[in-house]
């Protein structure tokens, strides 16, 4: 039974000459789990604003949607609110009250429902979700988890017949990405809720969704099921950066038989394919205090936002040095980005000290820290912006070094979160840093956009630079990191060179290792692996 239906399904955005959505004809049926991929800008989240009529973007349309054989564009206001859910890509856009049950709540509320029928649904929903620890707290206290799980039962309360979400898992850390994405197939399975989502990482949603929709500037190559479509992707494709780790080994060995898609399935898949079984690619270490000096130094760090909370950061310790390229991780709410609010000297700690090239953050003076020396680009990419179009925001020769020229005449406000994340970190570079804080550099970024920012930082890292990295990107830190921290409840936890973290993880490690673990030595990153697969 068919629930969502497009018809040459074109938009084009207000002040633009191409269409960013091309005629877009797909059927969804009922109960369906439907996975949206794409590069940054191909028409992804347009896509997905054009299936909720609240959030419509400005601009001219043609062809139509039909949700239940009815027209968006006649389709009732109280239709749309209750029966299409819609979950965005950054949780603080969506939360609208100041406690968790009031939004919980506040849909409900503003639908009319009797008040007796909102505490009972709001408080079936919070045991579904697991909130009730936290149901009667601030919204402002919770995790980046948290919160976007908050919003996914905010919108659940409603009883929605099909739930849309955009990349609703950017800005969580590994663990907490992948508690949201078995809710939601939870939801799928139990519920018979149809669910479209767009997402970069495809390691998890493969495995349980229907079918997969790929986007390429604006037009939909292939809709299908996983299976079929990465059968009919070429080895040359692009799209086969997409795929998941035993997906994309699968396609480059040439072996017949059925496709893997999960860790399970590409462990085996491995093992009986596999030539050389004694591989050992560990590396020593050579990032010491005897070999290198230190740029970036944290001492006996206190650190709280007010008296009456709890410390974020805890008794806090930890050396970078000159010309190495340094990755924090951690789970939401760890205190990674206060770390780097600390070091830019945006905030100030209460006891202990941070040191930037020997000197202590109060002996830069005039501004002078923020000269040649440290650039921070948080999170909140947007605070970043100036001015009314990119051009204006970034020089020629970063337009052309980071290929934004067909961006260079929008608005930065009117990009998607990945093209954003791009033009952000071009205006930061501009500053000619020589330690570079980067907050989530890959959020919202495709994967060629990514492998085009660790080849920034590498270049950055030959021309001297020190870059400090805080990711929930497990990927993207094996490739580009020489070490790496986990930060936890405010305190480093340890340190050391990317492939021994990587190694002796069993969450904050890569797909590549936990295929590879048990029968080989080293294996982190995707060419780890090409290195040492050799077919029977």
């Amino acid at each position: 039974m068919e629930i969502l239906k497009t018809e040459n399904l074109t938009f084009t955005y207000a002040g633009k000459k191409q269409p960013t959505i091309k005629n877009v004809s797909v059927n969804v049926n009922l109960g369906e789990f439907i996975t949206i991929c794409g590069a940054t800008g191909s028409g992804k989240s347009t896509f997905l604003k054009l299936l909720k009529k609240e959030i419509l973007p400005l601009g001219e349309k043609s062809g139509d949607v039909f949700f239940e054989g009815e027209s968006l564009n006649t389709i009732s206001d109280l239709k749309s609110a209750s029966h299409i859910g819609y979950v965005m890509q950054r949780p603080e856009q969506q939360i609208v009250t100041d406690k968790v049950w009031h939004e919980l709540a506040f849909g409900l509320e503003n639908l009319n429902v009797p008040k007796n029928v909102i505490s009972r649904k709001i408080a079936e929903m919070a045991s579904y979700f697991g909130i009730e620890d936290w149901f009667d707290k601030s919204v402002d206290t919770l995790s980046g988890g948290q919160k976007q799980m908050l919003n996914l039962a905010s919108v659940m309360v409603m009883n929605p017949k099909l739930l849309i979400l955009d990349e609703p898992t950017s800005q969580l850390d590994p663990i907490a990405s992948s508690d949201f994405l078995s809710t939601l197939k939870k939801i799928n399975r139990d519920l018979g809720v149809t669910v479209i989502i767009a997402e970069h990482n495809l390691e998890e949603l493969l495995t349980f969704s229907d079918k997969l929709m790929v986007f390429n500037e604006g037009e939909v190559l292939f809709f299908d099921s996983p299976e079929n479509v990465i059968q009919k992707l070429s080895e040359s494709s692009p799209f086969i950066n997409y795929l998941p780790t035993p997906a994309r080994i699968y396609k480059l060995s040439e072996v017949n038989g059925k496709c893997p898609l999960t860790v399970r399935e590409g462990r085996e898949f491995i093992k009986q394919n596999l030539k050389n079984n004694d591989v050992d690619l560990f590396v020593k270490d050579i990032n010491t205090s005897k070999t290198k000096d230190v740029f970036l130094e944290f001492k006996n760090v206190y650190f709280r936002y007010s008296i009456e909370l709890p410390d974020v950061l805890r008794d806090l310790n930890l050396k970078i040095f000159r010309n190495e390229i340094f990755c924090i991780l951690g789970g939401n709410g760890s205190g990674k980005s206060t770390l780097f609010s600390v070091a830019s000297n945006l905030e100030k700690p209460y006891s202990g000290h941070v040191k930037v090239k020997g000197k202590k953050l109060k002996e830069y003076t005039n501004q002078s820290l923020y000269k040649n020396c440290i650039a921070f680009l948080p999170q909140d990419v947007q605070s970043v912006f100036l001015s009314d179009s990119v051009s204006e925001e970034i020089s020629e020769e970063s337009i052309s070094r980071f290929n934004l020229e067909s961006l260079k005449d929008m608005n930065p406000y009117d990009l998607s979160g990945g093209e954003q994340q791009q033009v952000a970190i071009a205006k930061v570079l501009e500053s000619n840093p020589q330690i570079l804080l980067l907050d989530e550099p890959t959020k919202g970024i495709d994967k060629a956009s990514i492998l085009k920012v660790i080849e920034i930082i590498k270049d950055l890292k030959k021309s001297g630079k020190t870059v400090v990295i805080v990711t929930h990107d497990l990927e993207f830190a094996s490739n580009v990191a020489d070490r790496c921290a986990l930060l936890f409840r405010g305190t480093i936890q340890s340190v050391e060179n990317s492939k021994d973290f990587f190694c002796e993880n069993n969450f904050y490690t890569t797909v590549e290792n936990k295929m590879t673990r048990d029968y080989l030595s080293g294996i982190v990153t995707f060419d780890d692996l090409k290195n040492v697969f050799e077919i029977k």
